[in-house]
């Protein structure tokens, strides 16, 4: 007997008589994964969708159901009036497309998702490595909504009750239908921008007047953050309660992501940093002991290079504790890792001296080829820029991100050993910091 419906096989590309569900999920998730599909703004929702049609026709109780009776057998779709694939992500997952995530809780028997706190604030903040090798104490004056004082969040004034909302008759929510794909249409649960996914709202003229029934007013609070030494790009700096409040709830989260500028000396490799320092001839030769860098705290860094050691071009040194201050243990820092380049001397200084006594101290011009090739062509000598080629050759090998992409998965064809690698697709975010 065929489905009733196909949405799910259709999001994962199957027919409805697939037999290997696990193996052509694998190979979607491959190709739908966001990290793949930067540029998409569509591709996490997509992504998601194909997830939760997974985690249904992988189970063959669950499969059954579906072909059975539909989206509707599962609790949720169009013919039982419920909100489709975003109430069916929900079941699976703890969150919607349009809601849910961290501050919400489900109501599984079919109520719209309710808030546990405010909204969280994530704000870019944008550093230097300076910033992060020294530290930084911020100071700072920040806006956001807090319960009104006068209505104590109600919204009303005196003893002014709430209404059912028209909009959404009361449900705080109403549904919303988006194109999931060709001819085919996924329904998700939007919360009511009349009632702000209350279900209920006071009339205008029973407002409050400080705050106009919304229940909240703005408030100016100064604020500071710690950017720690050693911290990393993308690492998170929480500021508890510090973001909007809504009536009856706890106040929501600020949250700095750290955003750290590209240094114009230094390169930084986990704790360690990089550096590229030049050098003269004669200091390649003969030896140096001199300041050769001022690191990022200021400090000139003096190095005294071993007597009868000859530096060789992109030969390199490391200097131990010059490095990154280490998160939480700043105190101890990793190394410090130097790059030589050799300054070759000038045709003007070349005029100045002697070259056929500087000929004889230099080491004698290499020999022929022995044996020497049969057929010799003369080339003609040109100058190049070696960095435009290496440019080119990589946007050539660029290419390679697909077969890597699928080797680190295993391969389109290999078999999944347990649920566990499913996980893995999902990613994980920066550590967070709570000050």
């Amino acid at each position: 007997m065929a489905p009733v419906e196909t949405e799910l096989y259709d999001l994962l590309g199957v027919p409805v008589d697939a037999k290997d569900i696990k193996k052509a999920y694998k190979r979607r998730a491959i190709a739908e994964h966001p990290d793949k599909n930067p540029n998409d703004p569509d591709a996490s929702q997509r992504f998601q969708e194909m997830v939760a049609a997974y985690d249904v026709l992988k189970e063959p109780e669950t499969r059954a159901i579906y072909d059975e009776r539909g989206l509707s057998g599962l609790g949720g779709g169009p013919t039982s009036g419920g909100p489709g694939m975003d109430d069916l992500f929900a079941q699976f997952f703890g969150g919607g497309f349009g809601s849910g995530g961290p501050g919400f809780e489900f109501d599984f028997m079919g109520g719209a998702p309710r808030r546990t706190k405010g909204q969280d604030e994530v704000i870019p903040y944008e550093v230097t490595l300076e910033d992060i090798y020294n530290g930084k104490h911020v100071r700072m004056d920040m806006e956001r909504q807090v319960e009104c004082n006068s209505c104590h969040g109600s919204g009303g004034k005196g003893k002014a009750k709430p209404k059912k909302c028209v909009s959404c008759d009361g449900r705080g929510w109403s549904i919303s239908q988006a194109p999931i794909g060709p001819n085919m249409y996924g329904t998700s649960r939007v919360r009511c921008v009349e009632c702000h996914g209350k279900g209920e709202k006071i009339r205008a003229k029973d407002a409050c007047k400080k705050c106009k029934g919304v229940g909240t007013v703005k408030e100016k609070k100064r604020q500071e953050i710690f950017v720690e030494k050693g911290m990393a790009d993308r690492q998170r700096i929480v500021l508890a309660g510090a973001g909007d409040q809504e009536p009856g709830l706890p106040p929501g989260d600020v949250i700095f992501a750290l955003k750290v500028h590209k240094h114009a000396k230094f390169e930084r490799s986990g704790n360690d940093l990089l550096t590229n320092v030049k050098i003269t001839l004669s200091e390649a030769l003969f030896g140096f002991s001199r300041i050769l860098l001022t690191h990022l705290d200021g400090r000139g860094i003096k190095v005294t290079s071993p007597p009868g050691k000859i530096i060789k071009p992109e030969s390199s040194i490391v200097l131990r504790g010059e490095g990154m201050p280490k998160p939480k243990i700043p105190d101890q820092k990793g190394d410090l890792y130097v790059v030589f380049e050799i300054e070759m001397p000038d045709a003007q200084w070349l005029n100045t001296v002697d070259v056929k006594a500087l000929q004889a101290l230099l080491p004698p011009q290499s020999a022929a080829l022995d044996p020497a090739p049969e057929i010799v062509d003369e080339s003609q000598y040109e100058e190049s820029d070696i960095l435009d080629v290496r440019a080119r050759s990589f946007a050539a090998g660029s290419n390679f991100f697909d077969d890597g992409f699928a080797h680190q998965f295993g391969g389109a064809d290999d078999d999944w050993e347990d649920e566990d690698e499913e996980d893995e697709m999902h990613g994980g975010e920066p550590e967070c910091t709570t000050q």
